[in-house]
């Protein structure tokens, strides 16, 4: 139900943009993120977009750098990747909720939602 791709290669100081599109539910009054998993480690929180409103949360390891948005007429979420760093290399997974019911500060919690895309592999090199 969640689709993400846009992954890929790219040198370190480029850029990369993932989307995320939704089928079958429509995520427009929920709230869509962006997490990362690297080899050996655990799956950590990347951005996250309140769908209605446009609220947005971003991990600090991030800010400045990636900018998440959504088209809810196209049932999508992106995520522009900016200044890409060997450090971004990941695995990275979309995730969504369609009530409304993760508050702000919650945002970061991947147990907070309740769909999964496959992930797209996006590796940057040194």
């Amino acid at each position: 139900q969640l689709q993400a791709s846009g992954g890929g290669l790219v040198q370190a100081g480029g850029s990369l943009r993932l989307a995320c599109t939704a089928s079958g539910r429509t995520f427009s009054s929920g709230t869509m993120g962006w997490f990362r998993q690297a080899p050996g480690k655990e799956r950590e929180f990347v951005s996250a977009i309140r769908m209605r409103s446009g609220t947005t949360s971003y991990a600090d390891s991030v800010k400045g750098r990636f900018t998440i948005s959504r088209d809810n007429a196209k049932n999508t979420l992106y995520l522009q990747m900016n200044s890409l760093k060997p450090e971004d290399t990941a695995v990275y997974y979309c995730a969504g909720e369609t009530g409304g019911r993760i508050i702000l500060s919650n945002m970061w919690n991947p147990s907070a939602y309740d769909y999964w895309g496959q992930g797209t592999q996006v590796t940057v090199s040194s």
